[in-house]
């Protein structure tokens, strides 16, 4: 099978060189010219552990590849990802999707034969429909299937997350794609990972759904903190009670100063916004964005606190200023908010991470 995967970024990357992993031929195509001369000779630009190994592997086997030119992979390909950034737009908090519809633009005119046209890009409810449409609309005699798979990876364990998936989603109402998606993924259905089919906007919003759900189960464990705190109970042990029960599970039970990231943010953003939009408002996810950023300045509060209130002309270590352990990832980490906030104060501040850049 030939594998289209535009865009090399953190999805883009991880996806390609799992998907070499398994023995199809993967180009990954993106636009930073400079990227792609580094990922050719096997220099990973992003931490993530195992995929260094994965992708110069794969490379050397001659299974993966890196272009900047889009023309001759998607003539080729029996399957084109779109594993373009989907960031926040400035001032209303909508999905921007312009990276999408330019790829999709690109693309186009070098579809050749039946080719199954996959979202891996998180993208709100009813996009996979709007490329199809996009598509039919610059090339009404193309044969193609628009499918939406998104990813449910977790930055740090992303290569074990691909390869040991929890479920392996697909939305799709074409029984030529659904057979290809079969194919595709029989590595992983071999070793009995579910592979669940579904409408395409099923798809599409269980994914904002799944990341609305989990950044819920942060802002509530912050907030059984703070109460744990007035009453005198310790909220890891409220934690380990509560997560030992199997309805409720103990991942994400870990209080701490809020959630950050490439996806939280910008995906509970674009789902209160979808909702709107479709008069059916999600109060209680906007209270989770609430409680997000207040939980990022208390942070701060606290350590003035600490300080009797008096920081300036101390000094503050910080450890730990990505978003979470085992990433180089800086967007929306609570750092950003804590360590100006001191700064503001007059703290002076000495940060280490380990990976953060």
């Amino acid at each position: 099978m030939n594998i289209c995967m535009i865009g090399a970024g953190y999805v883009g990357l991880v996806s390609a060189a799992c998907f070499s992993e398994f023995g199809w031929s993967v180009e990954c195509i993106d636009k930073d010219a400079d990227k792609v001369e580094r990922l050719q000779q096997g220099s990973v630009p992003i931490y993530e552990p195992g995929l260094d190994i994965l992708l110069r592997r794969n490379l050397d086997d001659g299974r993966l590849r890196f272009s900047t030119g889009l023309d001759a992979a998607v003539s080729a390909a029996d399957l084109v990802f779109l594993a373009v950034g989907t960031p926040m737009r400035r001032g209303d908090g909508y999905a921007d999707l312009s990276y999408v519809f330019e790829a999709v633009e690109e693309l186009t005119p070098s579809l050749s034969g039946f080719t199954v046209i996959a979202t891996k890009s998180t993208v709100p409810v009813g996009t996979s429909r709007e490329i199809e449409r996009r598509i039919r609309e610059l090339r009404p005699d193309v044969d193609i299937a628009v499918c939406s798979n998104p990813e449910f990876l977790r930055e740090g364990s992303a290569i074990q997350d691909f390869t040991h998936p929890d479920r392996i989603l697909v939305g799709c109402d074409d029984s030529r794609a659904r057979q290809v998606m079969e194919r595709l993924y029989k590595p992983l259905t071999l070793r009995n990972a579910p592979l669940v089919f579904v409408s395409r906007e099923s798809a599409e919003l269980a994914k904002y759904a799944a990341n609305a759900f989990l950044a819920m189960k942060i802002s509530f464990i912050n907030e059984i903190a703070d109460l744990c705190e007035k009453v005198g109970a310790d909220v890891q042990q409220v934690a380990t009670a509560i997560g030992s029960d199997r309805r409720i599970g103990d991942k994400f039970l870990h209080p701490g100063p809020g959630y950050g990231g490439s996806c939280f943010p910008k995906d509970v953003a674009a789902l209160i916004r979808t909702a709107r939009e479709a008069k059916a408002p999600l109060s209680l996810i906007e209270q989770v964005e609430k409680v997000n950023a207040e939980r990022k300045i208390a942070m701060g509060a606290r350590i003035e606190e600490a300080a009797d209130g008096k920081l300036r002309g101390k000094t503050v270590a910080i450890l730990g200023v990505t978003f979470k352990p085992n990433t180089d990832d800086m967007r929306d980490a609570p750092a950003l908010v804590v360590v100006p906030m001191l700064q503001e104060r007059g703290a002076k501040i000495q940060a280490y991470d380990p990976q953060g850049r």
